[in-house]
């Protein structure tokens, strides 16, 4: 069954920004920097301590940040994205085509390092949307 999570951008301040949730939340926080992913090479050497990804996951709450920006930069109001982790190919692939529909692909669909397949596009409305479907071992 799909479930959908927020997902922040903090331009820089995401590891203080998630230790500051867990201090008010609680939970499990997650941190995996750009220094440490098969992305490193890709990205410029003072990016290496930037937080690729976070989450911080207490029961079924889930909050997912990242340092990272959206090609168009850094804009307060555009830097939350709706996260839909799909359960199969066939739901991600019809979820992408339809939420793609007269908006913006920011990322096709495509097989990832982190063993998934993701996309990532803008809706007709302008809302921000990033998907995931976990591959199975």
């Amino acid at each position: 069954m799909a479930s959908i999570n927020p997902y922040v951008g903090f331009n820089g301040e995401c590891r203080k920004a998630m230790e500051f949730y867990k201090e008010c939340l609680g939970g499990e926080l997650f941190f995996q920097t750009v220094g440490s992913s098969p992305m490193a090479e890709q990205c410029p050497s003072g990016m290496k301590d930037n937080i690729l990804h976070s989450s911080l996951s207490n029961g079924s709450m889930v909050l997912m940040a990242t340092d990272m920006v959206t090609p168009d930069g850094y804009t307060k109001g555009n830097n939350i994205s709706l996260s839909l982790n799909c359960s199969s190919e066939e739901e991600i692939n019809t979820f992408f085509t339809k939420l793609s529909a007269g908006g913006k692909v920011l990322d096709p669909l495509k097989e990832q390092f982190w063993g998934a397949i993701f996309g990532a596009l803008t809706d007709q409305f302008g809302i921000n949307w990033m998907l995931n479907c976990n591959k199975k071992p």
